[in-house]
């Protein structure tokens, strides 16, 4: 191929871009194999915003203070988070530097296939998929249980008699996550711009929380030794293994920081913009969470037992604090920001799903793969994610009275993204060295003891957050995320295996395209076409 020819291309893919408005970002789509189908109505803040939303620090502790008040109470509520908070800043940050390099919604996969060797990069990528998935779908339903807690905990805080029953829950619960599937499929225009409302929301959640309950309980504040040094265990474990099940608290609160990459195709700037959201939205939840829970710490009260049995115990503080009348204020905040919270992850795992279809891994991959003419966006993944989350709601009813056998889902919102993080960042320091192109955010020396801390992380909290909440479980009180992690992993392997139809016969990673290839072809083709055309012809087009 002559440099004439191949400059002719250049020019025409730059003047093609300019006719279609292309922005960088989509040049380094292209650059990747795909071709730009999606809007790009995320900014920075609106990207970080996603990440940090789905945290929701405050809410977030309000579904989760239930694995942390049993487990060694102020202990493990505030020095758990911040050891938690700096393992998961390791992942974060190696999650960025494959973020930066090859920013598409398709993250996770397409970066284990990129770095994987060709023997073994298919079957990886199928299972990463398969995880994120997972992940995805227990984590919108996690949110969306712990939403229809809060919401009837706001109805506790009015009426002290009121009890839903588990029927109430889950159908409240279904109803939320249809009202977020319906927020995702067709606002999401608005919702790119409701994400720094919701930033702001979190921040003054916070303030109300660090500033207004020390005062509201300055003359029932408990001493410092027991806030930083009280340790309850009100469980069978020893106080070792409980401390670190209490973790699973700021574990489930801060994750689900792919998200960020899952709208890389939507994001202005995503090489940069991406990789800052995932590490802002830890160091922030980290940062917020700590400094939160030393004051709940503070103002709770000595008797953790008392607290623990309550039927919502950070609605009890708040209730403590500021009355009835302030702290149904305080939680009908809570309530909008957990709604949040469970919309800005309908809206990237719908995408992640998108993405999966796209290269033909989910069954019946050219249905879910379609762009709705009028919204710009997948629909039919948003409802293909809802409806695979409402099924996990019903484990509720296996143990209706301690609610144990549904707290399977936050576990299990932790085990399928951890092991679709770990497979591609162990990929690139096993594999990948030669694969591998830095993007502008970039670790450097730091990149390989960050990813090994990451991996080990995962890999203790993945068989950690698999034991049940108390010794000597029956069939209600179970952890049940493992049953439904193996059925998942079960299905993705034999979907794999299976003659003649399965995902080893036609799945080869992300179907990509080489556009600058094509852009050359065509040149080519028409200055063949040109030579062929007699001079007096050409000029007298």
């Amino acid at each position: 191929m002559s440099d004439k020819t191949l400059a002719n291309a250049r020019v025409m893919a730059v003047g093609a871009a300019q006719d279609v408005g292309e922005t960088r970002d989509d040049t380094r789509l292209e650059d990747l194999g795909y071709r730009p189908e999606l809007k790009r109505s995320f900014s920075k803040l609106e990207t970080f915003g996603v990440a940090f939303s789905i945290m929701g620090v405050v809410p977030s502790i309000a579904s989760t203070i239930f694995y942390s008040l049993p487990y060694g109470g102020p202990v493990t509520m505030i020095w758990g988070w911040l050891v938690a908070s700096v393992l998961i800043m390791f992942i974060g940050m190696a999650m960025g530097d494959l973020a930066s390099s090859m920013p598409t919604s398709g993250g996770l996969y397409y970066w284990t296939h990129r770095l994987s060797p060709p023997e073994y990069r298919d079957f990886l990528a199928w299972m990463v998929g398969y995880n994120s998935f997972l992940g995805n779908v227990a984590a919108v339903s996690s949110l969306g249980w712990a939403c229809a807690a809060i919401f009837f905990a706001a109805a506790s805080l009015v009426d002290a008699d009121f009890a839903p029953s588990t029927g109430a829950t889950f159908g409240l619960y279904c109803g939320i996550l249809v009202f977020c599937g319906l927020f995702c499929a067709y606002g999401t225009a608005l919702f790119a711009k409701l994400q720094t409302p919701s930033v702001v929301l979190n921040v003054v959640l916070a303030l109300v929380t660090i500033i207004g309950l020390p005062i509201a309980r300055r003359q029932d504040l408990n001493t410092a030794q027991f806030t930083f040094g009280g340790f309850v265990n009100l469980t069978g474990w020893p106080d070792g293994w409980a401390w670190f099940l209490g973790l699973l608290a700021p574990a489930w609160t801060i994750c689900s920081f792919d998200s960020a990459v899952s709208i890389s195709e939507e994001a202005s700037n995503a090489s940069i913009a991406v990789p800052n959201a995932i590490t802002g939205a830890i160091g922030s939840a980290g940062v917020l969470g700590t400094v939160i829970m030393i004051v709940f710490a503070l103002c709770m009260g000595t008797d953790v037992a008392a607290l623990n049995d309550s039927d919502q115990p950070l609605a009890t503080i708040y209730q403590l604090a500021f009355g009835t009348r302030g702290s149904t204020a305080v939680w009908s905040l809570i309530c909008v920001s957990q709604i949040m919270m469970t919309a800005s992850l309908v809206l990237p795992s719908s995408r992640q799903a998108f993405a999966f279809a796209r290269d033909g891994a989910l069954p019946f991959s050219k249905y879910w793969y379609k762009v709705d003419s009028w919204s710009g966006t997948p629909v039919r993944t948003v409802w293909l994610v809802v409806g695979c989350a409402i099924p996990l709601g019903l484990l509720g009813f296996a143990d209706p009275v301690n609610q144990a056998a549904i707290n399977a889902i936050f576990s299990l919102a932790i085990l399928g993204p951890y092991v679709a993080y770990g497979i591609p960042i162990s990929s690139r320091f096993i594999w990948g060295k030669t694969h591998f192109r830095p993007g502008p955010w970039y670790l450097g020396r730091f990149s390989r003891p960050c990813a090994a801390a990451a991996v080990a992380w995962m890999a203790f909290a993945i068989v950690l957050f698999c034991f049940p909440a108390d010794i000597g479980p029956d069939a209600g009180t179970m952890n049940y995320a493992v049953v439904v992690a193996a059925g998942v992993w079960a299905f993705a392997i034999g979907y794999w295996y299976f003659p003649r139809i399965g995902g080893k016969t036609f799945f080869r990673g992300p179907q990509t395209a080489d556009f600058v290839g094509e852009a050359v072809d065509e040149v080519a083709r028409y200055e063949a076409e040109s030579a062929k055309t007699p001079a007096s012809d050409r000029e007298g087009m």
